[in-house]
């Protein structure tokens, strides 16, 4: 900030994923979905602080040193799907070879052919057409590249895959596949987990069994995805308002526009685009039962 001031990009993140369990982050941009992943991979700015604990097993990923996130956490603990898949493929070496070295480095595979055939398997598991395979990272579409950064995830098969954005840039079809795939990557070993970041609430759906939602750097509510999605619905207002912007259900807005997260508002940060706000809620709210809302909605508050 002007001034050397310092902003809390995300505060009181407190959530668990469970092994065989899928949770999807969700939230309008801004909001500190993409800097709380960055943060569990040690991959934040040289400036950033961070505090508290992230456990990986007995791995605190905070506390860890860059040769530990590097040599162990990083594509064998924790695969990554960035949010800029472009920006994160070498530019000067085709999408095969990266694949290969990664193929090769994660699971000890060797041989000319062995290896070929399996960074084949590794494309076609994405969905990376295999025509594509000797092409360089800049003749390749958003979507192209997209499934490239997933291909090169999900060849680990860590036991947390962290997937930001992963549906970007591709067709409806496309998107069910990657989803798919990441739920099968999530059933399809023991200790496995996955947390997605996305603003695909349709995604979100396939995929999810618990759903967190963020605002303002903060996560505002904790549900079942099943619920969340049908009845009773989320509880918190802000969580409403997303899905009943949705085409398919309202496609109402959210009035107004996120606030800055180093200008936040004293108190609920939501209070100003909530048609539920009154004086309580110039008192920060605490998570309880799984909201953060001095006024949530009840069951009863459902529409079918």
């Amino acid at each position: 900030m002007p001034g050397g001031g310092r902003v809390a990009a995300v505060t009181d993140a407190h959530f668990e994923v469970a092994a065989g369990e899928c949770l999807a982050l969700i939230g309008e941009s801004g909001c500190g979905k993409s800097v709380l992943a960055s943060a569990l991979l040690g991959l934040l700015p040289a400036n950033a602080q961070t505090a508290g604990e992230a456990r990986l097993g007995a791995l605190d990923l905070l506390a860890a040193d860059e040769r530990t996130l590097a040599r162990t956490v990083r594509g064998r603990l924790v695969g990554l799907i960035p949010q800029s898949p472009a920006a994160h493929l070498t530019p000067v070496r085709r999408v095969r070879s990266q694949l290969a070295e990664t193929v090769r480095a994660l699971t000890g595979t060797r041989g000319r052919t062995a290896l070929r055939a399996a960074t084949d398997r590794a494309a076609e598991r994405a969905a990376f057409p295999a025509d594509h395979l000797d092409r360089h990272p800049h003749e390749l579409s958003g979507g192209l590249a997209q499934r490239a950064a997933t291909a090169l995830a999900l060849v680990g098969n860590a036991p947390l895959l962290l997937a930001d954005e992963p549906t970007t840039g591709l067709d409806r079809d496309l998107v069910d596949h990657t989803v798919d795939e990441l739920r099968r990557h999530v059933d399809g070993g023991a200790g496995r987990a996955l947390l997605v970041i996305t603003h695909d609430l349709t995604a979100a759906e396939r995929i999810a069994d618990r759903v967190a939602v963020m605002y303002a750097g903060r996560i505002v509510e904790l549900a079942d995805a099943a619920a969340f999605f049908g009845a009773p619905g989320p509880r918190h207002p802000y969580s409403r308002g997303l899905l009943q912007a949705l085409p398919d259900r309202g496609f109402t807005p959210i009035p107004g526009l996120p606030p800055e997260l180093g200008d936040l508002p004293a108190g609920c940060a939501f209070a100003p685009r909530c048609e539920r706000a009154t004086a309580v809620c110039a008192v920060p709210p605490a998570l309880t039962d799984g909201t953060a809302c001095h006024h949530p909605h009840r069951p009863e508050d459902h529409r079918a």
